[in-house]
Parts: structure tokens; sequence; C-alpha cells
């Protein structure tokens, strides 16, 4: 069906007459003003889900941009979709403003503005927007995982982000560790990380802790922590976090980087519901030692922390979110040299000295 193009003042004459007025520019450009009475919303988010902004296929609307080709183009994809009645502003914002018609300041917020690429997402929206501002995630390492992931976590919105970490930014670090830079040698990396994540993204809280994880005191970073990130590279550490994370109940997305390799898996045992599957049934003792050798000591491409980090955050957002298919079960395996991945099915041991029937000891 060919698009209805119509004139600002026909437009208006529609607008009175109870016709819906859409204005599909992008958030930015709503700042500069709009057309009065119009309703906001994006040419992508109007295409992609028009059924909750419009009541019917047959219900009129007027779409609106800048100078009229975008309307036109939104027009035509809803027209293809089914909606019937349907018209776009010739000359659009740029024509309704020359013919004196009136138009209004729009102020949207910082939150609008954003994360409006986000909430465009039919599985996200405000409420799942929401969420994420919601939560509160601690990330344990601020390194070639954490960096990464960090700042996705970050960009997307987390509300509550503590990291822990005892280490200082070297220069062989930044090869990977992205949250740093080279003014940034010598600091301790919690304080590097917070003035980066505040750089991208001033609106969240950050929590530093200059502090070494260990079996005694990681249950003193768990209140209030609806998830935990291991961004570390060594064992110990993650079995801390692992155990802990077991006793209260607590999500946790594992990472774990070797040269040109990596793994991915979320882990939610809960001793307190009586749940199975942690890291010890996984490898039930620690292989900390010289078969288990660290980035220092082995090697890594400086991409690999880089994607193992960001499938992390992608793993965390989606937890937060309810949404997808989690890596909850399954240990999934990288090698960037092949560039192959392939999942393991993982089940919980039974007589896990932690999550087993026989396990979950106390707080050491």
């Amino acid at each position: 069906m060919p698009v209805t193009d119509i004139s600002p003042a026909q437009a208006r004459e529609l607008q009175r007459n109870g016709c819906l007025l859409i204005d599909v520019r992008e958030p930015e450009e709503w700042a500069s003003g709009m057309a009065e009475g119009a309703r906001p919303i994006s040419k992508s988010e109007l295409e992609s889900q028009a059924c909750h902004h419009l009541e019917s296929y047959g219900q009129a609307a007027i779409l609106i941009c800048a100078g009229g080709k975008r309307s036109d183009a939104c027009a035509v994809e809803l027209s293809r979709q089914g909606y019937s009645m349907l018209y776009s502003v010739k000359g659009g914002t740029q024509a309704w403003v020359a013919a004196g018609l009136p138009v209004i300041a729009y102020s949207a917020s910082d939150f609008d503005r954003r994360y409006a690429r986000q909430m465009i997402l039919p599985n996200v929206g405000r409420e799942g927007q929401q969420k994420l501002s919601n939560s509160r995630v601690l990330i344990v390492g601020a390194g070639g995982l954490g960096s990464p992931c960090a700042f996705y976590l970050a960009a997307a919105g987390i509300g509550h982000i503590t990291i822990v970490d005892d280490d200082l930014v070297d220069l062989s670090n930044l090869q990977r560790q992205i949250l740093h830079k080279n003014s940034n040698i010598g600091q301790n990396k919690v304080n590097s990380a917070k003035s980066t994540l505040n750089d991208l993204n001033p609106t969240i809280s950050i929590d530093i802790h200059k502090d070494r994880i260990t079996d005694f005191n990681i249950s003193n970073y768990l209140n209030n922590i609806d998830l935990v990130i291991d961004a570390t590279d060594n064992f110990k550490t993650r079995y801390a976090i692992s155990d802990a994370c077991a006793r209260h109940g607590t999500p946790w997305v594992y990472g774990a980087v070797h040269r040109f390799e990596g793994q991915v898996s979320l882990f939610t045992a809960s001793i307190p519901d009586g749940r199975g599957l942690c890291y010890r049934c996984l490898f039930p003792e620690s292989v900390d030692g010289p078969d288990a050798p660290n980035c220092t000591e082995a090697g890594v491409m400086g991409v690999a922390p880089g994607l193992i980090g960001v499938l992390q955050a992608s793993e965390a957002l989606k937890h937060i979110l309810g949404i997808g298919k989690s890596l909850t079960g399954r240990l999934l395996n990288i090698d960037l040299l092949s560039m192959t991945m392939h999942d393991t099915q993982m089940q919980p041991d039974p007589e896990c000295p932690m999550c087993g029937s026989n396990g979950g000891a106390g707080d050491p």
C-alpha cells in the first residue's frame, strides 16, 4: 500500500480530531523540539513493537520525523505488517516548524536516552532496565576478565557494582586489561577501575575494595549481592567464591582463560534451597601448582579474556533479566585458534563435599 503523505497543516487537523501523531526520530533529536502532542517512539521501536503502541491494525496514525524520509520508510514497513491507516508528514518536523505550528520542548531523561537501544528490545523494555538498575553485582578481579565484564555491566546499567582486587596496575597488564591506561601504572587496580567506569556511566554506584578474597572474608562481600562474577586467575579464590556462593545461595558466573582458550559457565548451587552443581562437582580438589599456571606463567592472547569477559557479562545480564537459555549445567569451551566452541553438560555430584547430600559445611 503506498504511503499517504500529508502536509503539516493536514496532520494538525487530523490530530485535533483524535488521530495519533508519532515522532519517529531518535531520542537525542526529540530534545531539540517536538510537534505539540506528538508521542515520542523511535522508528526502530515502532517497527519492532507496533502492537504495543497501536491498538489495532486499523488505528489511524500520523508519523513524523525530521524531514519526511524516515516517517515514509516507517509507514511502508508498518503497512507491510498489516497496519492500514498510516500517514507521513511531508517535510517532517522542519516543515511543521516552518508552518508556524506549535512545538514543545521535550526533555528525555538521561535514563531514557542512555538505555534507549537496550529498552527497545522486547524482552528488556523499561521494566527489564529497571531490574538492571536495581541489581547488585560483585566482581572479583579487575584484570583481564574483570575489565570487559565490568565495562559492559556498567554500560548496561547495573545499578551497583562492587569490585574487589588487591593488585596494582602494571605495564604488562595493558595488553588485555582494558579498564586501565598507561597513566594508571602503579595505581591500585580498583581505583583505576572505578575512575574508568565512572567516566563511562556516572549514574551507577561503584564500590571498591583493595582486598584479596579468601575463604575467611568472601562472605563479608555477599550481603545483598544478586550475582557474583569470578574474574580471577587462581583456583584458591575460585573455590572460595564457589563455596561461599553455595552456602548463601548466590549465583555466580565462572570464567577462565588459558593462552588461546577459555571457559564460561553459570553456577547456581544453593545449600539453603537444596540445589546442587557447584564448582567442586566439576573439580573436587584444587589443582593449583605447576599444572595450573596463571597468565603470567602460561601467557595469554589479549582477546581471549576480552571474549570470555564479555560472555560472562552476557550471562549475568540474562540471569538478572530472566531471559534466554543460560549456561547453568553447561560448560562452554572456546578455542580461538581453531575458532570452535562446544559445551559440556554437567550434573550435580551427590557426593560433592560442598553441595552434595553430605556436604554444606558452615562458613570457615
